[in-house]
């Protein structure tokens, strides 16, 4: 199982015992770290930068990334809510398949409603126009599917055969493009710059016919432009170039580039047993709170887990849960492997924080936010019981 890097930065001197467990950390400096980076490249390059509210929608946090990034892409009708209510500037929404009692809220709510298919696009016509006799103003989008596949992992590959998402691009035709301001796609899942510059060299010869006619293109998400190793001054001249070239306004929709870093999960050890190696259970949950662990698959990163020349034995860690599969990884902690140590795993902020469940009643971690410039802490949030009693009737 593939280790996933996670730099522990200002964590290596929090105190995991000033919050509860389990408990996501957010580091507010961190954000910020982040969040000036992507600024930073949008300026240079002259696009709109908007923040994947499906990769991190912690709104306690939303007048920070108002502050330094153009808006949020949404993924349906409930993040969009969320985005109007929390989020300041533009809202560019795409879902892969929109209900007809939906999409007149969601036009309302954004600046860009995105489809998926020309045949949604022709089949919500009347809705469309409706919403803007009414006087509601966004334009129409359609994500189109690159046939170029770049990534490793093919469940998180949207190029992968006869994926859903997107209209494919050998298909693409004039007719398609009526009505439509801008083309986005997303094929990228945490990738550097030279997977994006293959996708546009692959894109190119089916979209320049259009480039007269296109107000924006939408280059999606799954750039991780806020990693020490990115390319970025390379994406930034890759970015004006193609704005020069398609008098195009250009989008780039990061999500995990936001709150990269920025988070840890700490958790507890509830119990310590031998079953052919040291096996602990602890209070964090793979299937409930870090469900990547089990879906990509791939192993945390712990913050401080000593090396392999370690003396100290490997131990297996799982979650509290029935399922036999919540199985975290094998880890050779800071601390002693007893009930009541605690420890914490890296660069959770992001996807974990939103896929969170209490399967299994098993409690959701509390959300804390900490300011490692200035120390400050606040528990923004904490679950009780009637959370989880009220999702279930």
């Amino acid at each position: 199982m593939e280790t996933r890097a996670g730099d522990p930065g200002a964590f290596a001197r929090f105190d995991l015992s000033r919050v509860d467990s389990p408990a996501f950390v957010v580091d507010a400096a961190a954000l910020r770290r982040n969040l000036r980076v992507l600024a930073d490249v949008r300026d240079r390059a002259g696009i709109r930068m908007l923040a994947a509210m499906k990769a991190f929608s912690m709104w306690r946090v939303a007048p920070l990334v108002g502050r330094y990034l153009d808006g949020v892409c949404t993924s349906g009708l409930w993040e969009a809510r969320l985005a109007d209510e929390h989020y300041a500037g533009e809202i560019a929404t795409y879902c892969a398949g929109y209900k007809a009692e939906d999409l007149p809220e969601i036009c309302r709510l954004s600046d860009h409603v995105i489809f998926n298919s020309p045949g949604q696009i022709a089949r919500f016509a009347d809705v469309l126009a409706a919403a803007r006799v009414r006087g509601d103003v966004f334009d129409v989008g359609l994500r189109i599917n690159p046939q170029h596949a770049t990534g490793e992992v093919p469940r998180y590959d949207p190029c992968a055969p006869h994926s859903r998402l997107g209209h494919p691009i050998e298909q693409l035709t004039a007719a398609d493009l009526s009505g439509v301001s801008g083309i986005h796609f997303h094929s990228l899942c945490e990738q550097d710059f030279v997977p994006l510059q293959e996708t546009w060299a692959a894109l190119r010869p089916h979209l320049a016919p259009y480039f007269g006619q296109l107000q924006w293109l939408n280059f999606g998400g799954g750039h991780h432009i806020t990693r020490a190793d990115y390319q970025r001054d390379d994406l930034v001249a890759f970015l004006k170039a193609v704005k020069a070239e398609t008098g195009c306004e250009i989008y780039l929709e990061p999500g995990e580039a936001v709150a990269l870093d920025a988070g840890i999960l700490v958790g507890t050890v509830l119990d310590a047993t031998t079953n052919g190696m040291p096996v602990a259970v602890v209070d964090i949950s793979a299937t409930c709170h870090m469900p990547d662990v089990i879906e990509a698959p791939y192993r945390p990163a712990m913050l401080g887990e000593r090396g392999e020349d370690s003396t100290d034995a490997a131990v297996r860690l799982g979650g509290p849960s029935c399922l036999a599969g919540d199985v975290i990884g094998d880890y050779r902690l800071p601390v002693a492997c007893e009930p009541g140590a605690r420890f914490a795993f890296l660069d959770q902020a992001h996807y974990s924080m939103v896929k969170t469940t209490t399967f299994n009643g098993v409690p959701l971690p509390s959300i804390w936010l900490w300011d490692s410039e200035t120390d400050a802490l606040e528990r923004v949030r904490s679950f009780a019981y009637e959370d989880f009693r009220d999702r279930l009737s």
